[in-house]
């Protein structure tokens, strides 16, 4: 562990955190994460706002689709929670006071979020009775039989914390963009130089 930045030894790799910036793993699963979730809430927004139409079918057939974007998600935040315990010592400091706080209650929120709601997408699956297959394997059994309150709470709860989530993300880069603004070194950390 490097006690201040100027003091880190010269093998300090690039690919792991340090006091002063953020590995190349690090930024990697945040700036993937960024993108996929970026993705899922475009063809969100374009299926609500033009409806299931031949011309949103092949923009959403640019990329992957929403099933596989969640399951890409709570895959991803597991790796990277995992990553980001084994760097807990390394990683830069948060910021002193509520300022700290809040950013952890933020990050705490996303995260949870990001398990929670393709979570609730799988319940879905399993309680429709229908199942689900993905990359040619049955992933969810299908049962064929209905359990209306998993479809039910489900239902209720995944759209709604989709939302919340994008709330905090739009949060989230509000910050960013303010502390770029402040110049003030904390963007940069997970931004690159």
């Amino acid at each position: 562990m490097c006690p201040a930045p100027t003091r880190c030894p010269p093998t300090t790799s690039r690919w792991t955190d340090t006091p002063a910036r953020y590995g190349l793993v690090s930024r990697g699963f945040h700036w993937l994460m960024a993108a996929l979730l970026i993705w899922q809430f475009l063809i969100i927004g374009l299926w609500q706002a033009v409806g299931d139409t031949p011309w949103v079918r092949a923009v959403t057939a640019l990329g992957p689709f929403h099933v596989t974007i969640g399951l890409y998600t709570i895959t991803l935040v597991t790796l990277r929670a995992a990553w980001a315990a084994a760097m807990r010592h390394r990683r830069p400091p948060r910021a002193p006071g509520w300022q700290g706080r809040t950013a952890r209650l933020m990050h705490v929120g996303l995260y949870a979020l990001m398990v929670i709601i393709p979570a609730l997408g799988l319940l879905r699956a399993y309680g429709s009775g229908k199942g689900q297959v993905q990359w040619g394997h049955q992933l969810i059994p299908a049962t064929g039989i209905e359990i209306p309150w998993m479809t039910g709470l489900a239902d209720a709860v995944h759209g709604e914390a989709s939302w919340l989530m994008a709330v905090l993300i739009l949060g989230h880069m509000g910050v960013a963009v303010l502390h770029g603004l402040k110049r003030d070194g904390v963007l940069g950390r997970m931004a690159g130089r």
